[in-house]
């Protein structure tokens, strides 16, 4: 079972995107995974066409009230699952932030409540280092960071990677992390300014697969649907096929 955390420290740069969608690729593989919603926006939760639900029935449940990870995921129409995210999570780094066990609470949590089920998991963050990334980070096998080609993404990029070689030192492992460029126009030279610089530093962790600027990608969440449901045959779904294709090519999802 790999967890993955998708994280970047700018926000609009397609994490809930990659995140949704990578998760629906998993499940068309019929690996059913298992989507965390760590935003407090909950972005991840209203794409994926989730229900409202209450507090306590999803990621803030599990953090504040002690319910185990397993009691709070919850099987979708479009079959499925995920830890849903409400606006209660925005409280946890006040009302928890003080204890000592908080950054491994949900590492533990997978592996006690999710380890039996062998399902790969996907993370969804809020750009923000807090108490919800920084247990993303810490549970997490491998870390996909999606950078739109532009500069400030690239800068984000810069104090992620010093952020992850930070902790390795703290948890004496290595955390496998891939770069994924996305917003990608073809037509405009600082797309490939930017992929050019990011394959410089960072060589082989940036994927070969760039995901193109589609409508059809920023239209998807609005219907509750991820990209293959809402439109198969779009670019957007033929890149993120590609990405299913090179990260499991590449052993990320085992």
């Amino acid at each position: 079972m790999a967890v993955i955390t998708v994280f970047n420290q700018k926000g609009g740069v397609g994490k809930t995107t990659t995140a949704l969608n990578v998760s629906a690729g998993l499940s068309m593989l019929n690996l059913d995974p298992i989507a965390i919603d760590l935003d407090p926006q909950g972005h991840l939760t209203l794409a994926s066409g989730a229900p409202a639900i209450a507090p306590k029935a999803g990621a803030f449940g599990f953090f504040d009230g002690g319910i185990p990870l397993d009691q709070v995921v919850h099987r979708l129409e479009s079959g499925r699952r995920i830890v849903p995210a409400t606006l209660d999570l925005s409280k946890i780094d006040a009302l928890c932030g003080g204890d000592a066990n908080i950054s491994t609470k949900l590492r533990d949590g997978i592996r006690s409540a999710l380890g039996a089920d062998n399902a790969p998991v996907i993370i969804d963050c809020c750009p923000m280092l807090g108490v919800l990334t920084l247990n993303a980070l810490i549970a997490a096998d491998r870390v996909l960071i999606p950078v739109s080609a532009d500069f400030l993404s690239l800068q984000g990029v810069d104090r992620l990677d010093r952020a992850l070689n930070a902790l390795e030192i703290k948890l004496k492992r290595r955390i496998e992390r891939r770069v994924l460029v996305t917003r990608y126009d073809s037509r405009r030279r600082l797309s490939a300014e930017i992929y050019a610089e990011l394959k410089r530093r960072y060589g082989d962790a940036v994927c070969e697969t760039r995901i193109v600027e589609n409508v059809s990608l920023a239209e998807s969440p609005m219907r509750g649907k991820d990209i293959y449901a809402f439109a198969p045959s779009s670019p957007g779904a033929r890149d993120y096929a590609a990405l299913m294709r090179e990260l499991g090519t590449d052993g990320f999802f085992n």
